[in-house]
């Protein structure tokens, strides 16, 4: 394996330990936002409060010295408190922009789904084509840009359901979940003075992060796994109970995420085991069931994990 893919693999592999030192105990889900973040995706953490979402995203930005924003999404929230506005300078009587949190290289969007649809649809061309338009300018995002959305599954009181266009701009949804009684103990413990994050030092840089990005992209796929991941894709569509099954998009998004998985396990080619593990995370959340299976306790994990079983794994 060559210079480039052995520096790119480090670059994963000093970011999941630097994350590791602050969220115990959630590796898998340090792995998996790490896949979507080199390959360029976003990701939608779904849990509920007080499970270290915001720490996560934190620890990132840190790690890799990344200018971070976080915006509270509330229901009185504009695209303009996102995106930015224009302001009239009293001296030269000309209008002047100025930026918004978007203009950042790790974006938290907490509680996203408590904004209205209106400003929710202010992140969806930036996190499609990492560019924002406004007054009819195009103003480019920085690389990398990366969003981290969150949103409680528990509590709807108040909050807006993402519509299907914007859910399929997530890379992956990932949940961090309750860790065990010992390692509750152990982050107590470690915050009892101060928190981790005030000690957590960089260890990687943005140049870094723009070479393993590009690196990701060289990863071999061979044929026959791209039209598995495809079949895959496709059979969502016609799944018993489903509505809408997974666009395009989420083949796109698979393959690539199975890339950043081959890198981060020191593989120059895509495995059907990667493809496998990433396919729940990178599939579920796009998927719509009609009102018959919701009602019969149908899980969108369930039709994915029934489609893998089913559909047969390139030799």
């Amino acid at each position: 394996m060559n210079e480039d893919f052995q520096r790119a693999r480090g670059t994963l592999q000093n970011l999941a330990s630097n994350l590791g030192q602050i969220m115990k105990g959630q590796e898998l889900a340090i792995r998996h936002l790490l896949v979507a973040f080199a390959s360029g995706g976003h990701v939608l953490l779904e849990d509920v409060p007080g499970t270290g979402k915001t720490t996560l995203a934190k620890a990132l930005a840190l790690s890799c010295r990344a200018d971070f924003q976080r915006v509270q999404f509330t229901p009185d929230l504009l695209p303009s408190d996102i995106l930015g506005v224009s302001v009239l300078e009293p001296g030269s009587r000309e209008f002047r922009f100025v930026p918004g949190p978007i203009f950042c290289h790790i974006l938290l969007a907490d509680e996203i789904n408590r904004a209205s649809p209106r400003t929710q649809s202010a992140l969806l061309e930036a996190m499609a084509e990492s560019q924002v338009s406004i007054e009819r300018l195009h103003h480019v995002l920085e690389s990398p840009f990366f969003v981290v959305a969150t949103q409680n599954p528990v509590e709807f009181h108040g909050t807006y359901p993402l519509p299907e266009a914007e859910l399929d701009r997530f890379a992956l949804r990932l949940s961090l979940g309750y860790v065990s009684e010992e390692l509750e103990v152990s982050i107590i413990s470690a915050q009892q003075l101060a928190h981790p994050l005030q000690n957590l030092q960089a260890c990687v840089g943005l140049d870094d992060i723009r070479h393993m990005q590009a690196v990701v992209q060289t990863v071999s796929v061979p044929e026959d796994l791209k039209r598995y991941i495809v079949s895959i894709v496709r059979a969502t569509r016609e799944a018993e109970g489903v509505r809408l099954g997974a666009s395009p998009r989420a083949a796109l998004t698979l393959m690539k995420c199975a890339q950043g998985l081959a890198l981060l396990d020191g593989f120059d080619f895509v495995t059907p085991d990667a493809i496998q593990e990433i396919a729940i995370p990178a599939i579920v959340h796009r998927l719509s069931l009609d009102h018959q299976a919701r009602f019969g306790g149908l899980r969108p994990e369930s039709v994915v994990e029934t489609i893998l079983a089913k559909t047969p794994v390139p030799v």
